[in-house]
């Protein structure tokens, strides 16, 4: 089974468990919720350690979680650094023309003339829109808007998205 990114635990947050978890997700409320298995992926092993939300609130840009059996500062400790997934069935369907992040990230990059730009490494959550971070080779990380001026057309099929450079972006 595959399984997604969708926050890292960053710290503890007092003594009774919580942990900090920055969110690398569009699905706030549905990712995390009550009741919802998280888990944590363990490389050694080649496998995951499930949790379940027992409580969760919001700290600023962050999310506040508790995990049932976990209810210890000492408990959770161990878990800092650790990335927080959900399971590939978790993952619903989107309306047309969205993408989730691991969709996109991969995919090279176009230009109206059709010269590969590069491939986008990195998806930059900043507010109004997302910014996509294109690796170039030998040269620095070109910073894509992800909006319809800029994006013409993703075709996860064929890995690639055809962008118009409007004046400014490439300097």
């Amino acid at each position: 089974m595959k399984y997604y990114e969708v926050g890292q635990i960053v710290n503890t947050h007092g003594i009774k468990g919580e942990v900090k978890v920055a969110v690398t997700t569009d699905f706030v409320d549905e990712r995390f919720r009550v009741g919802k298995v998280l888990y944590i992926p363990q490389a050694e092993k080649q496998a995951v350690i499930p949790l379940t939300i027992k409580s969760v609130r919001r700290l600023k840009q962050f999310q506040l979680v508790l995990f049932e059996g976990l209810e210890d500062i000492n408990m959770v400790e161990k878990y800092k650094g650790s990335k927080l997934m959900v399971s590939e069935q978790d993952q619903k369907p989107l309306a047309q023309g969205a993408y989730y992040y691991h969709q996109i990230v991969g995919l090279r990059v176009l230009d109206e003339n059709e010269v590969i730009l590069g491939t986008i490494k990195e998806i930059l959550s900043l507010g109004a829109n997302d910014v996509w971070v294109v690796a170039r080779q030998g040269q620095k990380d070109l910073l894509l808007p992800a909006i319809k001026d800029v994006v013409k057309q993703v075709d996860i099929d064929k890995g690639i998205v055809s962008v118009e450079l409007l004046d400014g972006l490439d300097s």
